[in-house]
């Protein structure tokens, strides 16, 4: 196990925040197991493994780049209700890749997250307003490959 040196932790309460978190859990695994809906705490929590982006992004173009994935967990707050499409929340061993994380508001403050997921799973989050937690736990893994959505495959690091 390696520790990431520069752990991100991130906040987001509106739109703009929030597309800076999707932007860093893009192309992140999670497995169904570790998705947690606590509606008596109205919380909704998920362990995922991020790809880190940056130092994907950082690595030299002549030297093999370093890839890796960071233990993290997203947490959103005020959560009303969860449902999912296209995810079997009783196949705990189910491997999800994260593609993009959004809000849309419709009463102000309050609104819906959408987490879409590759092969068209979702999962829909009604808040009664957009208060989200990206923290990196500390545990780094590497990865062999560094995602990407141009080739006609889908590579899965």
């Amino acid at each position: 196990m390696t520790v990431c040196p520069e752990e991100l932790k991130l906040i987001a309460l509106d739109k703009d925040d929030i597309a800076v978190v999707s932007a860093h859990v893009q192309d992140a695994r999670v497995r169904v197991g570790e998705i947690l809906w606590q509606p008596k705490d109205r919380r909704f929590v998920m362990a995922l493994n991020r790809f880190d982006w940056m130092t994907a992004v950082d690595a030299q173009p002549e030297a093999k780049a370093d890839y890796r994935r960071c233990r993290t967990a997203l947490r959103f707050e005020r959560v009303l209700d969860c449902k999912c499409r296209g995810v079997d929340p009783s196949n705990k061993n189910a491997e999800l890749n994260l593609l993009a994380v959004e809000f849309a508001e419709q009463d102000s403050p309050s609104g819906s997250v959408t987490l879409t997921f590759s092969g068209g799973g979702i999962i829909r989050l009604d808040v009664e307003c957009l208060e989200a937690e990206l923290t990196d736990l500390g545990e780094v893994f590497a990865a062999d490959l560094c995602p990407d959505h141009f080739t006609s495959g889908s590579a899965v690091a």
